[in-house]
């Protein structure tokens, strides 16, 4: 089908975006912003007004479904008129075509957007499309981003699915089960990217460290960032989030020995209590998850290590949580993401016992995000007087001067002076001071 002739030749047509959620929904809105692009649409901001409104929606908490139903809303008061086209995990877990939306896509049928307008724009009858029989043959959907967004780094899905059923998460029910990307797909989108101009390659997906091309010699995640690496126009190879039993030292031999690998691991562990873990079905202790984060440290003593806890979860006492906070000081994260338990019905953890109170959510969530930013503070103190390498991604005033900001190989924001210096190149020098209480000074 030639995509450029499904728009009006007599007006052309303008589509808007929005994204809720994780960094493979931003990498599905984007590819599905192109696929539209390439049909002739003219891309606009999702505040103006638009003939299609693409929304791709998020499921992860309550306060992520309002927000979904509220985008949904908004694009209909803005353009009554419009073709409003829902999308993503709250669509896909509720199997219904949200209020004011025109058209409903299931999670592994995005690919079909285009089609699905013009099915609809010639019937004007709401079309509803979700994905249970579309995964029977656990194939990955084929959406490719190449060279939709200016940025200067790129985010590239390898992975959908979750088979896991953490007792807390419905994204396995929204997302189906684990797909992975053939090794050659995954090196050939890369290239166009880095022709591009993409320097930095961010791998991503639902359940990332599941990754397995079974048809490339069962290829693993390692097996995979030793390919991409053959390509040198890839500068830097990125992760997005892990778990910690991907963290063998098989896994940390293989990815050594690549020069562009980013030694920013983002080790998701929920909680640093034994018995909560459990509840939760994640399938690994505190002793599992500091034996990962040791290994790291012997590969990488300056290894960034970020994660997530989530505090709250039912039946955690003052005892659990005080383990997970004396357990995230015994780690020494670089970040910490702290969510407050969200009820999702259809989960385990939906009718467990002992709801944790909101105001004690709150309160827990408060402390952790205090020693979080103590952990991060102390982290960037460590390289004062360092030699660091930048990548410049967007000129930023701070304190009355202009800098161009961009984040090291362990994912730390600094900023070099912009006189004489350009957007999407490598910088290096000495750290000198924080020039905020997030961003560090890099003397050139």
């Amino acid at each position: 089908m030639n995509t450029k002739k499904m728009v009006n030749n007599c007006k052309k047509k303008r589509a808007a975006l929005h994204n809720l959620g994780c960094k493979v929904n931003a990498y599905e809105t984007e590819a599905m912003g192109k696929m539209l692009s390439d049909a002739g649409y003219d891309i606009v901001s999702f505040s103006e007004e638009a003939d299609v409104y693409v929304i791709n929606t998020c499921t992860v908490t309550h306060t992520a479904d309002q927000k979904s139903r509220q985008m949904i809303s908004r694009a209909r008061k803005k353009n009554p008129d419009a073709t409003v086209v829902a999308t993503g995990c709250f669509v896909e877990s509720s199997k219904k075509r949200p209020e004011h939306a025109d058209i409903a896509i299931g999670n592994n049928r995005k690919a079909e957007l285009l089609k699905l307008i013009e099915e609809y724009e010639k019937s004007r009858e709401p079309i509803e499309v979700f994905t249970d029989d579309n995964l029977k043959d656990k194939t990955f959907e084929p959406l490719r981003l190449s060279d939709t967004a200016d940025h200067t780094r790129a985010f590239l899905k390898v992975q959908d699915g979750c088979n896991r059923f953490c007792s807390y998460c419905i994204i396995p029910f929204a997302r189906g089960p684990v797909r992975s990307r053939a090794v050659l797909d995954v090196m050939d989108e890369a290239k166009a990217l880095t022709k591009k101009g993409f320097k930095e390659i961010v791998l991503t997906g639902i359940h990332l460290s599941s990754y397995l091309d079974e048809g490339h010699d069962n290829a693993d995640l390692s097996d995979l960032i030793k390919a991409l690496s053959v390509n040198p126009e890839i500068k830097r190879i990125r992760l997005s989030s892990l778990e910690p039993g991907i963290i063998t030292r098989d896994f940390m031999e293989k990815v050594k020995d690549v020069e562009a690998f980013c030694p920013h691991f983002h080790l998701a562990l929920q909680s640093g209590c034994d018995e909560t873990l459990k509840r939760m079905n994640r399938r690994y202790t505190t002793a599992e998850y500091k034996a990962a984060c040791d290994l790291i440290r012997e590969y990488y003593p300056d290894a960034a290590i970020t994660t997530d806890v989530i505090v709250g979860f039912p039946g955690e006492t003052d005892e659990e949580f005080e383990r997970t906070r004396a357990f995230i000081k015994e780690i020494g994260f670089y970040e910490l993401h702290v969510f407050k338990y969200s009820k999702r019905k259809g989960t385990k953890a939906y009718d467990m016992k002992d709801q944790v109170d909101e105001n004690k959510k709150n309160e827990r969530s408060r402390e952790l995000i205090s020693i979080g930013k103590e952990l991060s503070k102390e982290y960037r103190k460590k390289l004062m007087g360092s030699k660091e390498e930048i990548l410049t991604e967007e000129p930023e005033n701070i304190n009355g001067t202009e800098y161009y900001t961009g984040v090291t190989k362990h994912y730390v924001k600094m900023a070099v002076s912009a006189e004489g210096r350009e957007r999407n190149v490598f910088y290096d020098g000495i750290v000198k001071e924080f020039l905020t209480e997030d961003i560090l000074l890099l003397q050139t």
